[in-house]
């Protein structure tokens, strides 16, 4: 009989521990974490436009009188569902090497390799050159860390460019 081999994916664990490890001259300049205060005001954006999409959707169908009850639905699901996920955001953490952006999950990006990096609201997602999107959550600042990515992709560029000329 055939074995069933759970996939990797069931068996991450956030943290450092489960990130790829630093090449031996490598450099951290910088780490990347989840916000407490903007990851709440995120869920509550959220809950917010779940309470207008769930009241009209209640309202066109002719059910106005559980419109409060729809609401306190969509309020409990939002809470519950960031309670259940908050210490797997808080765990995930972004390192910003002199070479390449590490992840969760074995994510990487080689610094050179970053064709676009965007805000999206409280996040700020890298685009490669290949097509991989990454998303760092929750940021407290997202305008700075995407001008810090941005300088040290040019960093980078910038001390190839030397070292090739010096040779």
């Amino acid at each position: 009989m055939s074995e069933i081999r759970p996939d990797d994916v069931h068996r991450y664990r956030p943290g450092p521990g489960a990130e790829l490890p630093l090449d031996p001259d490598e450099t951290v300049q910088a780490v990347f974490t989840a916000d407490r205060r903007r990851y709440w005001r995120d869920h509550l954006a959220m809950a917010g436009l779940g309470i207008v999409v769930a009241s009209l959707g209640l309202a066109l169908f002719g059910r106005a009188h559980t419109i409060p009850a729809g609401v306190l639905g969509v309020v409990a699901a939002v809470g519950l569902r960031g309670l259940y996920l908050a210490s797997e955001a808080f765990a995930r953490r972004w390192q910003l090497t002199d070479r390449r952006l590490i992840g969760p999950q074995g994510r990487q990006v080689m610094l050179l390799e970053i064709e676009t990096v965007r805000r999206l609201m409280g996040d700020v997602q890298i685009v490669s050159r290949d097509g991989q999107k990454h998303l760092i959550k929750h940021l407290a600042d997202p305008q700075a860390v995407l001008d810090t990515i941005l300088d040290a992709r040019d960093a980078r560029a910038r001390h190839l460019r030397n070292t090739e000329e010096g040779r």
